[in-house]
């Protein structure tokens, strides 16, 4: 496949960060590429997708065989969770400037709970308050590929699709439809004030007719012997562990028919609304959700995540079989949210004696060391989103100045202790300017928080566990976590591919946020200033990268 760029106007005013450019000239050249897909496999860690390389017959083979394979790819901030991670693909920014810097945070006026998608106008197409409660994009401050794209060349169309709400609404931007499932009903997406639910979902109707029957068959097949034959059984944290296929719990998000469902969404919405062949460059995205339950819910070394990987591969082979069909032509990127390990005592018995559940009992003596020396008749300090907050007795943000004297009295208290290996004050931390991470390997770990930390998002306390150490870890919830900054957490693929191309390997390490640019080049879109870079993909006839 040969890549040139679409024909650009001229801009007619200067780029301000998270702005878009105008006008892009309506005609395509004809050898493409007019279809852009971007594909998040949600938990896909570095380390998991080489382990099992040498297995692959489907859809991964294909992208090694004919893509840019970056096997040191890195999400270079230090909060590796879902909705920062996919925060940063498409945008080409850090979270510190997307402002999604974490899953789940708390209003520290009220002491409540905030999800990193939350709305407050919109409602859900299904017509109930279920999942993450009414979301939107309204708390992502930046624009994606899509936007930058759809405000140049409104007739494109921006499509995106998920197990995960959050999966699909980075990936959609503010300007294209996001889809994801929710149970008992099928894809929905959120309705804006003025919409309908029957506008909103007039994509994806006749899709989710045939839903009912998808979520009770086929989850799991026990048809791959070299899954089989894994013996991975471990004593956790409040029973016996036992690897199995069926599982022993499961459920349709806990299966690998998530992600096969998925991408028949994404294969509905590329033909349905022929994606690709109108004459116009069109997007679609797909955040494939299942690798990351599954390994919350069972580890990433038995047999259950072993499936959930070989059934990826065979779903993504007829994805890609597809795509050879788009007329237009396709650029496909594929990466992760962010990387995850395997359950800590499984890690420990497998040659890494340091893993394990982690010791946290420096907190409670920080609280009542804080509340001697401060006066004070409440424990300060509680749990937040990836740290600590410092809240009064009614468990809402502590008021200045004891706020600051209580977070250094805490710092004091904690760094170093136990296995918390590092604690940082959130204001400290955005007092330092953010890093370049151009080298992302060689980023200190404050460096790496930096890259997270958004106001009054970010805990107070941001907190950073030794390695191999994760909290939780009980049967029936989550037995392996993420969200670290070590590269176990932060290294995942990053792959470019277009059909029948060659396929090569690159060794140096890239970055998520160089995603964005870098598609945003191929297909001739003017971009904000971007964290990321633009990269040269030198796949036929691809523009080369402006020089800055």
């Amino acid at each position: 496949m040969l890549f040139k760029r679409l024909l650009v106007g001229a801009a007619s005013a200067a780029l301000a960060l998270a702005s878009v450019s105008p006008a892009l000239a309506d005609d395509v050249r004809e050898d493409g590429p007019h279809l852009v897909v971007t594909v998040v496999v949600d938990q896909l860690s570095a380390n998991l997708f080489n382990q099992y390389r040498s297995h692959f017959t489907g859809g991964f083979k294909r992208l090694l065989d004919e893509g840019l394979v970056h096997a040191n790819g890195f999400q270079t901030h230090g909060v590796t969770e879902t909705c920062p991670g996919h925060s940063t693909v498409l945008t080409g920014m850090h979270p510190t400037h997307t402002g999604i810097s974490v899953n789940y945070s708390v209003n520290g006026d009220t002491g409540e709970g905030r999800y990193c998608m939350a709305s407050e106008v919109n409602t859900l197409a299904h017509g109930k308050v279920t999942d993450n409660g009414n979301v939107g994009t309204e708390l992502l401050k930046v624009d994606t590929v899509g936007d930058w794209l759809v405000a140049q060349s409104p007739d494109s169309r921006v499509f995106a699709v998920s197990g995960k709400d959050r999966g699909a609404m980075n990936l959609a931007g503010h300007h294209g439809r996001a889809f994801w499932f929710t149970d008992g009903f099928g894809l929905t997406t959120y309705v804006r004030p003025g919409e309908t639910a029957t506008e909103r979902l007039a994509p994806v109707a006749q899709f989710n007719t045939a839903y009912p029957d998808i979520e009770k068959d086929g989850l799991w097949t026990g048809a791959y012997a070299v899954c089989n034959a894994i013996s991975a059984d471990v004593d956790v944290v409040d029973g016996r562990f036992v690897s199995s296929i069926p599982p022993y719990r499961t459920s349709f998000s806990a299966s690998p028919k998530y992600d096969e469902e998925t991408l028949r969404a994404a294969t509905y919405l590329l033909q349905s609304q022929r994606l690709g062949q109108g004459g116009k460059v069109d997007m679609l995205g797909v955040s494939l959700s299942g690798t990351d339950i599954i390994g919350h819910t069972f580890g990433t070394q038995g047999r259950e995540q072993c499936e959930q990987i070989m059934r990826l591969d065979t779903a993504l082979g007829a994805f890609l079989a597809e795509l050879d069909k788009v007329e237009g032509g396709v650029i496909l990127s594929l990466t992760a949210d962010h990387g995850g390990s395997d359950t800590n005592e499984r890690t420990a018995a497998r040659g890494f004696p340091f893993a394990g559940r982690a010791d946290l009992s420096a907190v409670p003596a920080a609280n009542i060391a804080l509340r001697e020396q401060f006066g004070l008749d409440f424990d300060p300090l509680n749990r937040g989103a990836s740290g600590m907050r410092i809240t009064d007795a009614q468990k809402r943000t502590m008021a200045e100045p004891m706020r600051t004297q209580i977070a250094h009295a805490a710092v004091e208290l904690l760094n170093g202790k136990g296995d918390l290996f590092y604690v940082g004050f959130i204001d400290d931390i955005l007092s330092q300017p953010v890093p370049d991470s151009l080298y992302p390997e060689n980023l200190t770990v404050p460096e790496r928080l930096r890259l997270s930390a958004v106001k009054d998002v970010s805990a107070d306390l941001m907190i950073v566990l030794a390695p191999g150490k994760a909290t939780g870890g009980r049967l029936g919830s989550n037995l392996s976590s993420h969200g670290q900054p070590w590269d176990y957490d932060r290294r995942v693929p990053i792959i470019f591919w277009t059909p029948n191309a060659e396929g090569q390997e690159r060794f140096m390490p890239v970055r998520t946020i160089d995603i964005a640019p870098t598609i945003a080049n191929i297909i001739g879109v003017e971009t904000p200033k971007l964290d990321g870079r633009c990269m040269d993909l030198g796949l036929g006839e691809s523009p080369s990268c402006p020089v800055e």
